[in-house]
């Protein structure tokens, strides 16, 4: 009986500590959004949100990363004033964090940089295809929305390439590996 009772104790932390690491990973990706912000010809803003949404999926896996990546982003949006783009960006954020997560967990781990930005890319193309859609959703026309695409590669790049860095450079430390042992 006891045994049982410990298990219980362990299950609850974990989740606990799993509960309060998405909040971080959440308020992290907020932050990060809205503090360097660089207007696209468009009307939006390319930002270093998806470095976090990236890293956060890595480090908390597809479902954690995917609630931590898509509520910091989409209150982003409402707090500087887009609240328009906030399912959107909850939905695309979402799917952008859960498949590099998943990516990186089936091909990535242990492949070092290149694996980590391979799993980056596919993680990206939901947030330029998804806000493709959308923007032609709200524009009513696909080539219109299609003038927002080059800053979001361009955000996806930086987002990719500074995600794989702070990843490789984490993953060198034996207490993130034994702390985050999906990196």
């Amino acid at each position: 009986m006891e045994k049982t009772a410990e298990q219980e104790t362990a299950k609850t932390f974990q989740r606990t500590r799993m509960v309060v690491m998405a909040a971080a990973f959440a308020a992290l990706a907020c932050v990060a959004t809205m503090v360097v912000k660089v207007p696209s010809p468009t009307g939006g803003y390319m930002n270093l949100g998806d470095t976090v949404v990236l890293l956060g999926g890595y480090l908390l896996g597809p479902a954690w990363g995917a609630l931590a990546g898509s509520i910091g982003p989409a209150l982003a949006d409402v707090l500087l004033g887009s609240p328009i783009y906030a399912p959107a960006t909850l939905v695309i954020k979402a799917g952008m964090a859960a498949l590099a997560a998943a990516c990186h967990q089936a091909f990535g781990k242990g492949r070092g940089p290149l694996g980590l930005a391979a799993c980056g890319i596919m993680g990206e193309l939901p947030m330029v295809v998804g806000y493709w859609l959308y923007d032609a959703l709200l524009l009513g026309s696909a080539a219109g929305a299609a003038a927002g695409i080059p800053s979001n590669l361009v955000q996806a790049a930086f987002g990719i390439a500074a995600s794989t860095l702070l990843a490789a450079a984490l993953g060198r430390s034996a207490y993130v590996r034994r702390e985050f042992p999906r990196l």
